[in-house]
């Protein structure tokens, strides 16, 4: 769907049981068909203990314009739940961070990886594109393994990167989970499995970051599917 057709609110209340049961039921009441939602009990400042939900949402009629116009009697209704403290409208995470790039490995090659990746996506941001490097330095096939099937849950990921040296075994089984979810795996040229597995491999790091910026890029030319099980 479009990004224009998103809206997302932030509802702070009280943690409280029942509290996500009465704001969705309002919601659906009024039209707002919910795609992504999260809650968090706030850990400091002033609001400790109270509750956050986050929400992203359309319009179930597919209408788009501002969301104080076009849910105003839904965010009244929110604000008038006796749980309920505020109701904060934003953009949707999309518009704001954009696609997403994973970069998950041993802390030398994360670290060349995301260099060729922020530097690329650098410069398809200064021209108008929203594209977000995420990186975790971690070693050990079952914590590896764990991480990897993670990248399933998180939202907005567009592709994920391996770097290491060597990763095979369980990992290898997370890595055919993920690219089964739709989302593409570059690995860098390791030993072990997991490179057999990837739908590209790249010897320099460096240029596995910047392939997989270019990939998502809606204004990029590269395209994984042409290539894929090439090594460069």
């Amino acid at each position: 769907m479009a990004d224009s057709e998103m809206y997302a609110v932030s509802i702070l209340c009280d943690d409280c049981q029942g509290a996500l049961r009465d704001i969705s039921d309002i919601m659906t009441r009024h039209g707002a068909r919910i795609m992504t939602v999260s809650a968090s009990v706030v850990a400091h400042g002033d609001k400790k203990g109270l509750s956050e939900i986050y929400l992203e949402f359309r319009s179930e009629d597919g209408s788009s314009g501002s969301p104080d116009d076009r849910f105003a009697a839904l965010f009244s209704e929110l604000k008038g739940l006796s749980s309920v403290i505020s109701v904060d409208t934003y953009q949707p995470l999309l518009r704001i961070f954009g696609k997403r790039v994973i970069i998950i490995g041993g802390g030398a090659q994360v670290a060349q990886v995301a260099m060729g990746a922020v530097n690329e996506a650098d410069r398809h941001n200064i021209r108008g594109e929203k594209i977000s490097v995420d990186t975790i330095p971690i070693v050990g096939e079952k914590d590896l393994a764990a991480t990897i099937d993670a990248v399933c849950r998180l939202p907005r990921v567009s592709i994920l990167v391996l770097a290491g040296s060597l990763m095979g075994g369980e990992i290898t089984n997370s890595v055919d989970r993920v690219r089964s979810m739709g989302i593409p795996v570059i690995s860098l040229n390791m030993a072990g499995s997991v490179a057999e597995h990837a739908d590209l491999v790249v010897t320099d790091p460096i240029q596995a970051g910047v392939f997989a910026v270019m990939h998502i890029s809606e204004k990029g030319v590269f395209d994984i599917k042409r290539v894929r099980g090439r090594v460069f």
